[in-house]
């Protein structure tokens, strides 16, 4: 019977064991430029099996917050590769969340002030942070305008570049699509806020278009065993929503199944909250079952609030990956900590977003 801390093959990694960090937002990337400071966070954090890097811009549009990375400049890669070799000499593995917020931004953080771009021209009713005289300071979004279908092509050929970088240039064991939370790959698939009626609108393929064609220039790129994906069936997070998500999802993952990706990772529930939601109901083992019967082989990762206990149930239940996201903010040592069923630090929430080392890499460790 395999365990949590078993070894385990991703597509092209091999993975000292189950346990992965998820990606987590820290606001500490000014000019979208990877400190020093990141390489120690990423590095003290090695022993997971697979580290997933917090979510990374592929370009200056689908930039949304305020200092957080990029991926398409060259100081953005020379920064990444500090970390991509700490982590690599602490003998971890990473990949890179590759991201596109669509209309999940502001006009200060888009090229010129533009709009935000988005399938349709709906504002979605959430916030991001700016930096208000060096405070996080969390604003509504604002108000995006549609993407020309012409439009779409490039933004397909962005993700393939930011993937070429990340592997090529900046040294990441492979990357993750960020197809979930309500950025811009998820907003196309979903009804609430796609209302185009040209071939990326309407039926349930087309909204799915754009997430499988940047899918498929990707794994074109760099091979689909260094390739995953990250999918939020019915998470609410900045206004995400479908009428019909189950349908919707497991016609995605049959597509998904034809590319050899690594792994996919399911969030269940609402991210960060409530795994159980009777107002959106979702069969997940249905879904996996769609995945593996129309020829998916990757990883088969879930996250959202899974303790040790938890953890090890999945994997008795045929998960291959378990995702911890706010428990790795304050352990950086978790694998050690629930192999040993050691206590947990608590995380600062002050700290989250911005600021320096404080709440970032000077955790306490356990003593060897």
């Amino acid at each position: 019977m395999p365990t949590l801390f078993d070894p385990v093959q991703a597509g092209d990694l091999l993975l000292r064991n189950r346990v992965v960090m998820a990606p987590l937002t820290r606001n500490r990337a000014p000019d979208a430029i990877p400190p020093p400071l990141m390489a120690e966070y990423y590095a003290q954090r090695a022993t997971a099996g697979l580290l997933i890097t917090e979510a990374t811009a592929i370009s200056h549009q689908g930039q949304g917050y305020a200092d957080v990375p990029g991926l398409y400049g060259t100081e953005q890669l020379d920064g990444w590769k500090r970390v991509t070799e700490a982590v690599h000499d602490a003998g971890g593995k990473i990949v890179v969340q590759l991201w596109h917020v669509g209309r999940v931004s502001h006009n200060e953080l888009q090229p010129n002030g533009g709009k935000p771009v988005a399938p349709s021209a709906i504002t979605a009713k959430t916030k991001t942070v700016l930096l208000r005289d060096g405070v996080p300071t969390f604003v509504p979004t604002s108000e995006p305008r549609a993407l020309d279908a012409e439009e779409l092509p490039e933004i397909v050929h962005t993700y393939r570049a930011a993937a070429l970088n990340a592997v090529q240039t900046a040294g990441f064991d492979g990357v993750e699509i960020h197809g979930a939370n309500g950025y811009l790959l998820d907003q196309f698939l979903k009804s609430g806020s796609n209302h185009r009626t040209d071939d990326y609108g309407g039926p349930i393929r087309n909204r799915a278009r754009l997430l499988l064609e940047a899918t498929r220039a990707i794994v074109d790129a760099i091979g689909g065993g260094r390739t995953g994906i990250r999918l939020s069936p019915v998470t609410p997070a900045n206004d995400a929503f479908d009428e019909h998500p189950q349908p919707l999802f497991e016609y995605v993952v049959k597509q998904l199944a034809k590319l050899g990706l690594a792994y996919v990772h399911i969030i269940e529930g609402a991210t960060g909250g409530a795994r159980e939601m009777p107002e959106r109901p979702f069969d997940y083992a249905a879904l996996k079952q769609a995945y593996r019967a129309a020829g998916g082989k990757g990883a088969w990762m879930v996250n959202n609030g899974y303790d040790k206990a938890m953890a090890e149930q999945a994997v008795t239940d045929g998960a291959d990956l378990i995702a911890f996201g706010k428990p790795y903010i304050a352990n950086p040592d978790l694998v050690q900590r629930l192999r040993t069923d050691a206590p947990l630090n608590r995380p600062d929430q002050k700290t989250f977003y911005g600021g320096g080392a404080e709440g970032y890499t000077d955790y306490e460790e356990l003593s060897n």
